[in-house]
């Protein structure tokens, strides 16, 4: 470990020397003293409050929140002026309160002052109450955590104290332990750890449960005693408050004026928890609401519904049927009144007939107040909650395997479910389980094909649908729970594959992606790879030159082939970002090395032994001698400067061995033995005949085994499923990465055990670079090397250009070529590939590289571009090693679950970063693409052939679409579903895709909407979601987007409908989405059945609503012709209020959320059913009119029954209006039980409950209220009318004669709807007999072909 320390050690020389030639301004330590102004620019500076400068301490710090946290919008006192500003935002409220104030004009008042206000009081004080219900429970959370306490330190007692975390400021020095909850954005200053490592859980940030690395501040002591805040004099400038979790940038200014880079992985985040880790202490950089965590609490997320766009439609014409009923009245009372001059009756005969109008005007606008539906808002965020309820409690969406159901994190949007035509969806983790096993590789232009490994894999799949209906059994307790510590001791649980029933294995909860994210990719079939035989066999020659063996090696391994795959799977090992630990130990510890490593001279042997350049590379430029390098003396020889070729190694004879011109080895047969014993040491026992090498890759995987059971299990905690399924492929050959520290690897070679890898730096995978890159200082040779890792595209482009010999360059140009058809061939098989390769730096190009690394990384201002540019300038001149083909296994029923939404009309794209051979070969498994359908490939080299390309395109789309029509026949159109129609799938990469976004958005759009599908290849996370809102805003449809990763985030929001599947890549999509699922099969139960649904429901009831309302205003209205358009009622006041705010208010609530049109059954069988309700919506308009002239009718019948059965007799107003009323409630109330699919005993209990309120009420009303309802009296009024047979003779025939057209039209409506459904189901079941025979037909040939004589048969 002497060359742990070099990092830091050489960034302060060379900061050194930059700053004594000027290169780097800097700031001595005298000039340390900050003014409080530069709080103000967009730097923010850090001072802490101990030492010298605790005044300007003083004075920054007040420029700063303190971290106390407000999540409540309320207080005592303020609650109910801002509760009631908010809620008067509402345009609904603020007419309603307009109502009120005109009640209140004596000249235009209608009622009582008190009633009119209850409509409005009723509303404001529900939502009221839930708002104060709401606020309650955060102000609770918020003292909770403004009160726990944390050890601070405190300059007068010199020493920590505990302070509770609101009194906590920027500045503060915080000490922390094992699982305490970070109070604050801290800089992680000093950690317990040797290596000043801290490991961080994120999931109260962001869902995830693996751990996270975290280094402290470089130039700080790592070791020794405890962090003394009394010495730090240093001051920190970073950036000012953002919510980017991601980022951080600063820099850290010692008292010996050096500058130290900050960036994320020295900040702690507040709400992370500390694991694994004894101490820590920080200072406090953000506080409180300046928080990272605090700036993305921005509450659930809100997204307005099309059908509340469209509501706000009908509330418009309900507008305009007020003006009109009211205008009406109005002009008719002036009129009236113009025919009684000097009339005895009237009070004011000075008032002109058009005064008088327009104060009845005002009059009526109060009286017929009920005709804009002010409930209806409430009722449908009520029916929604409920919608959502039964939902997130759907069995068929619930995941037992995980214990894991739906979760709907948008609530005002479920109806947009029931409205989707375009889908757009992710493929890696989404149509695809993103549970990667290695499958294959290719090194040095050979490919290892692991075929046991194949069968491995498709015995696993067999036992799986065998054992689907097994049920998932944990014998551990920890199933849910991290696997990082949660005691104070910071031990690991001892949590592992073993703890799982041999069911459960066959049931494949393991790949599941519900599974914590410690053991997200730590499962069984990642881990256990059947190494290949060819590759088994060689890689013993690694460990053959220090004992006998007996293994016979091919004549065709050459030195450098052999150099090529030692380096190829240390790059798998060491090249990702993987934490590595044991059940009992923490992952910060490095496991101590229990067997004595071989000396220096025993390793140098067994690559001297055969002239090994390992480790070298293929490089036209060897590196010289590192100066100064702590690893100044080489392990081996290496050729010469710009001659390391094969044919300039000379034939020699090495102990009765030796080395051809090409490089193969050839040994005597007493050697041959040596190595065999070696062989068996190293990889078990082998065999001589032709299962030999298969014999040996069994005792690799039994080794394994038995290591097992004798020595701690290795636990790998991954970001990515691909990085563990690369680490655990190395493992299986013997290359194992055994620790990580921030500056080293432990990792095992074969032959070699255990070295350190000298760890310089890391370039993390970013979208942009599309790859992943580790500096390391080799611990043989000691040369800078970088190994690289990521998508073939990009690789292949990096790679450098051979020079030297011929031979040499024809070699490296063999490798190129092999390895893309080796590309190819695995991306037609549907694996995800990754290319390796690797660099060797000499130390003045390292050196130049390593300033330009560091100003970037100290950088606030495009620190993002700096480094980008710094990354890139090192990733060039690669040298390639090979390719991993990566499996990636389909979900289960995603053929069926596309298959059915496509049947339903949806269009299904594809937007995924693969390679277009990937994307098609899963296109076809998952039948997106049909065994008929044209495909259309877009991959153009120039925007010009890009315009070119789509015009022919769209040309042949079209022709072929006017021949498919004219050979269209009515039987094929009556037989054929849409889900079987051939079609056209329009495939286009990455570059092409950019082109046609910017310049040929219109030609896209034209050939993608005639399309039955659209996979697009090679695209970028801004590129998805940018097609998503193409498609959106252009065609003005209602699109869906399902993902898994945080690439896909940006897609999810922009997206009407944004799901999340909560998979193997974190939970970034699953927090930013509006529902949640746990696999992509259930997005068919929740589009066509509850999607259906909650559409048809929410649809149904708004038009309900407005059908009550316009039907008892216009009783109303009608009766303003028998009373001289005065604006009197036939009723009483209280009535009136309370009729559509209380009696009919229940009843539609209940069909909003428990109306079943259609059964679940019949809906996921038919698909086309949510398309043809979709259509549906076209005739909206159309739907109101209709409804609004049915509320007119019945409204006519209701008042003019009465009218003409009571016609010449004495009866008051009031005896008038109670058969009126009564009849409107029974028809309202049995119109909703012909609207009503479902009925079930709580639909009739609201329905009785509704009339016997009413009727309870009225009846009270009239035996106890006097002077309730002035000037009327209704005392005995509704006793005396109950009493009578008329009343109930009239209200029957009221009822009946009023709902007759409905009932009718209901019925022949449904017997419509119901051939429609029959006849589909005709067509299908026709369909299905027409495949029956065909197959008869088929197995009969086949039985005629089985009767041939036996040699044919055999022939055949």
């Amino acid at each position: 470990m002497e060359g742990d320390h070099w990092v830091p050690h050489q960034c302060r020389q060379l900061l050194l020397r930059q700053r004594g030639r000027g290169d780097v301004p800097t700031k001595r330590s005298e000039e340390s003293h900050i003014s409080p102004e530069k709080c103000s620019m967009k730097r923010r500076t850090i001072i802490v409050g101990q030492g010298p400068y605790q005044q300007e301490h003083r004075e920054i710090v007040k420029g700063y929140k303190g971290n106390i946290i407000h999540t409540t919008k309320y207080t005592l006192l303020t609650f109910i002026p801002i509760n009631l500003f908010q809620q008067f935002h509402r345009v609904a409220n603020l007419y309603f309160l307009f109502l009120i104030l005109l009640n209140w004009v004596p000249v235009v008042g209608a009622f009582q002052k008190e009633i009119t206000v209850i409509p409005l009081l009723v509303v404001l004080t529900v939502i009221a109450i839930k708002d104060a219900v709401e606020d309650y429970r955060r102000y609770l959370f918020d003292h909770k955590i403004n009160n726990s306490l944390v050890q601070v330190y405190c300059g007068k007692k010199k020493a920590y104290i505990d302070r509770r975390w609101k009194d906590v400021q920027v500045g503060d020095f915080v000490r922390l332990s094992c699982n305490d909850i970070i109070p604050a954005d801290i800089l992680l200053l000093y950690s317990s750890d040797p290596h000043g490592i801290c490991y961080i859980e994120t999931s109260n940030l962001d869902g995830e449960t693996n751990l996270k690395q975290r280094q402290m501040v470089s130039g700080l002591p790592l070791q020794g005693v405890e962090f003394n805040p009394e010495i730090f004099h240093s001051h920190i400038e970073c950036e000012n408050p953002n919510n980017d979790l991601g980022t951080f940038r600063g820099f850290l200014v010692h008292s010996s004026g050096a500058r130290a880079g900050l960036d994320n992985n020295n900040l702690l985040l507040r709400s992370c928890t500390i694991r694994n880790t004894e101490t820590v202490v920080g200072i406090v950089v953000y506080a409180g609401h300046e928080t990272k965590a605090m700036m993305n609490n921005s509450g659930p997320r809100y997204k307005r519904s099309h059908l509340e766009k469209h509501l706000n439609i009908d509330i418009l014409w309900c507008v305009l049927l007020l003006i009109i009923m009211c205008l009406t009245t109005a002009i008719g009372h002036g009129l009236w009144l113009k025919q009684f001059k000097n009339a005895v009756f009237l009070v004011d005969g000075e008032m002109a007939p058009a005064l008088a109008g327009f104060y009845i005007f005002l009059t009526m606008i109060i009286v017929l107040q009920v005709l804009i539906p002010i409930s209806l808002y409430v009722s449908i965020e009520i029916v929604k909650l409920g919608q959502i309820y039964f939902i997130q409690n759907d069995l068929a969406l619930y995941n037992e395997h995980v214990d894991c159901r739906i979760q709907c994190r948008a609530l005002n949007i479920t109806e947009n479910l029931g409205q989707i035509q375009y889908l757009f969806s992710d493929k890696t983790g989404t149509l695809t389980e993103n549970n990667m096993v290695f499958r294959r590789c290719s090194i040095y232009g050979i490919e290892y094909p692991h075929d046991e490994n194949g069968c491995r894999l498709e015995m696993y799949e067999a036992e799986k649908n065998e054992a689907t209906d097994c049920s998932v059994t944990l014998k551990s307790t920890c199933r849910g729970k991290s696997l990082s510590c949660r005691s104070l001791s910071c031990n690991r649980s001892s949590v592992s594959l073993h703890t799982l029933t041999a069911e459960s294995e066959k049931d494949e909860q393991l790949s599941n992606h519900f599974l914590p994210r410690t053991t997200a990719f730590y499962t069984q079939m990642a881990k256990e790879v059947v190494p290949d035989p060819e590759l088994v066999k060689k890689l013993s020659w690694l460990c053959s030159a220090t004992q006998p063996s007996g293994n016979v090696i091919s004549e065709t391994t050459s030195s450098l082939e052999l150099t090529y795959i030692t380096d190829f799977f240390l790059a798998l090992a060491i090249c990702n970002s993987v934490v590595v630990s044991s059940p009992t130990q923490p992952k910060h510890v490095a496991a101590e090395v229990q067997t004595s490593l071989k000396s220096l001279d025993e390793i140098k042997l067994i690559f001297q032994r055969f002239s090994f350049p390992l480790f070298s590379g293929f490089s036209t430029h060897a590196p010289t001698q590192s100066r100064g390098s702590p690893h100044s003396s080489r392990l081996f020889t290496r050729a010469k400067t710009g001659a390391f070729t094969l044919s300039t190694l000379s034939s020699c004879t090495i102990e009765g061995s030796f080395v051809t011109q090409e490089g193969n080895v050839n040994l005597s047969r007493k050697e041959e033995e040596i190595i065999g014993d070696e062989t068996r040491d190293i990889f078990g026992s082998t065999n001589t005949d032709s299962n030999g090498a298969s014999d040996n890759a069994q005792e690799m995987r039994n080794e394994d085994v038995i290591d097992n059971d004798t020595e701690d299990e290795l636990l790998y905690e991954a970001v990515s499923p691909d990085e563990a399924a690369l680490v655990h492929a190395a493992r299986a050959y013997r290359c194992t990465l055994r620790a990580r520290s921030a500056d080293s690897l432990l990792v095992d070679l074969p032959g070699i055990d255990m070295l350190t890898v000298q760890l310089l730096h890391i370039l993390p995978f970013d979208s942009n670079r599309k790859r992943m890159s580790v500096v390391v200082r080799h611990p043989l040779t000691g040369q800078v090397t970088v190994y690289t890792k990521g998508a073939d595209s990009v690789i292949m482009d990096l790679l450098e250009t051979p020079k030297g010999e011929e031979q040499a360059r024809e070699t490296y140009n063999h490798i190129k070529v092999q390895t893309q058809k080796h590309l190819d061939s695995y991306a037609r098989e549907g694996l995800r590939t990754l290319c390796i390769a690797k660099k060797v730096l000499e130390e003045e190009e390292y050196e130049v590289w390593l300033k330009r690394q560091l100003l970037a990384e100290s950088s606030i201002e495009n620190r993002e571009e700096l480094l980008l540019d710094s990354a890139e300038r090192l990733e060039t001149n690669l040298t390639l090693l090979g390719t991993t083909g990566i499996v990636d296994r389909l979900q289960e029923d995603v053929p069926e679950t596309i298959e059915s939404l496509q049947r339903a009309g949806i269009k299904v794209w594809v937007l995924t970063g693969d390679k277009q051979e990937t994307a098609v070969n899963i296109a076809y498994a998952c039948k997106l693409i049909g065994p008929n359908d044209q495909i259309l490939t877009v991959n153009c080299e120039s925007k010009d052939d890009c315009a070119a390309l789509l015009e022919d395109l769209k040309l042949k789309v079209q022709r072929s679409e006017e021949r498919m029509n004219k050979k269209t026949t009515t039987e094929d159109s009556g037989e054929l579903s849409s889900g079987s129609k051939v079609g056209f799938i329009f495939i286009i990469d990455g570059r092409t895709l950019d082109w046609t976004l910017k310049d040929h958005s219109s030609c896209f759009l034209e050939l993608s909407h005639s399309c039955k599908a659209v996979i697009c290849c090679r695209s970028t996370p801004l590129q998805k979601s940018q097609v998503v809102q193409l498609i959106r805003d252009e065609l003005k449809v209602m699109t869906l987007a399902v993902g898994d990763g945080a690439n896909d985030v940006s897609m999810i929001q922009v997206a009407d409908v944004g799901i999340g599947i909560s998979g193997q890549e974190g939970m970034q999509a699953m927090m930013s989405s509006d529902f949640a699922i746990s696999r992509f099969k259930y997005l068919s139960k929740l589009l066509l059945v509850h999607g259906h649904w909650c559409f048809s429901r929410l649809g149904n009831m708004m038009s309900y609503f407005i059908y009550k309302n316009v039907m008892f205003v216009s009783l109303l209205f009608w009766y303003q012709f028998f009373c001289g358009f005065s604006g009197s009622v036939m009723t009483n006041s209280w009535v009136l209020i309370f009729f559509n705010l209380f009696f009919t208010s229940i009843p539609p609530l209940i069909y909003g959320i428990l109306d079943k049109d259609i059964p679940a059954e019949q809906l996921m069988q038919m698909p086309e059913l949510y398309q043809a309700a979709h259509a549906s919506q076209a005739y909206a308009a159309y739907v109101f009119w209709f409804t609004a002239l049915d509320a007119f009718y019945q409204s006519l019948v209701c008042f003019f029954v009465p009218y003409f059965a009571y016609v010449g007799s004495d009866i008051g107003e009031l005896s008038f209006g109670s058969p009126i009323n009564a009849s409107a409630l029974l028809i309202i109330l049995l119109h909703q039980v012909i609207e009503s699919h479902t009925l079930t005993w709580i639909h009739v209990f609201v329905l009785v409950l509704s009339a016997g309120s009413y009727f309870g009420f009225v009846l009270l009303f009239s035996i106890c209220c006097l002077t309730c309802s002035p000037p009327t009296n209704p005392v005995g009024v509704e006793m005396l009318q109950m009493s009578q047979p008329l009343f109930y003779i009239v209200c029957t025939l009221t009822t009946v004669t009023a709902l007759m057209p409905r009932l009718l039209f209901r019925g022949l409506h449904n017997t419509m709807h119901l051939s429609a459904l029959m006849l589909t189901s005709y067509r299908e079941k026709l369909e299905s007999e027409k495949y029956h025979r065909r197959m008869q037909h088929k197995n009969l040939n086949l039985s005629v072909a089985n009767r041939q004589p036996e040699c044919v048969d055999n022939s055949a």
